[in-house]
This record gives C-alpha cells, structure tokens and sequence, in this order.
C-alpha cells in the first residue's frame, strides 16, 4: 500500500483535486448550491481563504490559503465531504465494510493535495484550475462555465474575459504523472 505524506505548512497554499466515486455522475454541478452552502459552514468553522475554485460534474479543483499558524486542511475536507454527503439520499453502492461502519459511498476516499511552492507554481495551479471546463470539453470558452472563479478573476482584472489558456502549455501543470 502507498506511503501517503502530506505536507502540513501552516498558513500553506494547496492546490486539491476531489473526486466523486463515480466517475460519470454529475452531482456535484446538479448539487451546487448545497455544495456552496456545505463550503460556507465549513469555512465559517475553519477559516481559508479562496483563491480559485472550478466545481465540474464530478470533481474540483482549488487553490486555498490557511491562515497563518494553520496546516488542518484535512478538517475541513472533512467537513465538506461529509457536510454534503448528509444531504444526499442515499442509493450508492457500499462496501459491506462501507455499510458496517455507517459511510457513504459519494466521495473518493482520499484527495490530490499539492503544497504551492512559489509563485510560478501558484500562477500555474491558478491557470489549470480556471482552463479546466474547457480541457474537459463542457464549454467552448471558460467564461462560459458558470462554476468557477473565473468570473470574480475577471472582476478582479487578473483575466480578460476571453480569457481561455495555452492548452499545449498549461493543460498539464497540475495533473498528477
């Protein structure tokens, strides 16, 4: 079995990849005002900041900042994972070791965590995050994927509105080899 090291970096920056068991669902786009709302509780109870977002059908991308002093961001997946899969009705499959120990089969069980390094490392997992919707074909431009923090990036003056990435150079920056 793997050897999973985590970097625990207090006030840290992490790039995250959360992933649904099932692969070809589309719970977390039909679900986002409760995955929203699952966020904003745990954020309440254990503040981060938000640098970039993109919620897809079935997995998400996001680059967070702890606060100074703070490495815990297992809790709050914690927090959110579970948070939403309590308002889900159930109906997936379960292990019999899933069903004895009263879990839910919604999520994978682990996450892609990534410790940003500096700021090209930053601007990278920032870029990938925002390409993402357009990588996996669900629009024709990023602006057009309405589940992402593309749209306060653009506010923000940090992209134009056209705004749609280098494929051939930044499609690959966060995906795991």
């Amino acid at each position: 079995m793997p050897n999973y090291r985590r970097a625990w970096i207090p006030g840290g920056t992490y790039f995250f990849t959360v992933t649904l068991r099932d692969r070809h669902s589309d719970l977390l786009v039909r679900e986002i005002a409760l995955l929203r709302q699952v966020v904003a509780r745990a954020r309440r109870r254990h503040p981060f900041r938000i640098d970039a977002w993109v919620v897809l059908p079935e997995h998400m991308h996001c680059l967070w900042t702890l606060p100074p002093g703070d490495s815990d961001f297992a809790t709050r997946w914690k927090a959110i994972k579970s948070g939403f899969a309590r308002h889900i009705t159930p109906g997936e499959w379960l292990s019999a070791a899933q069903r004895l120990r009263g879990q839910r089969g919604i999520w994978q069980a682990r996450y892609w965590e990534h410790l940003i390094r500096d700021h090209a490392d930053y601007r990278r997992h920032f870029d990938y995050i925002h390409v993402n919707p357009l990588k996996h074909g669900l629009v024709t431009a990023v602006k057009d994927w309405p589940f992402s923090t593309f749209h306060r990036a653009v506010a923000e003056g940090i992209y134009p509105t056209d705004w749609a990435g280098d494929l051939s150079l930044e499609v690959q920056a966060a995906e795991r080899h």
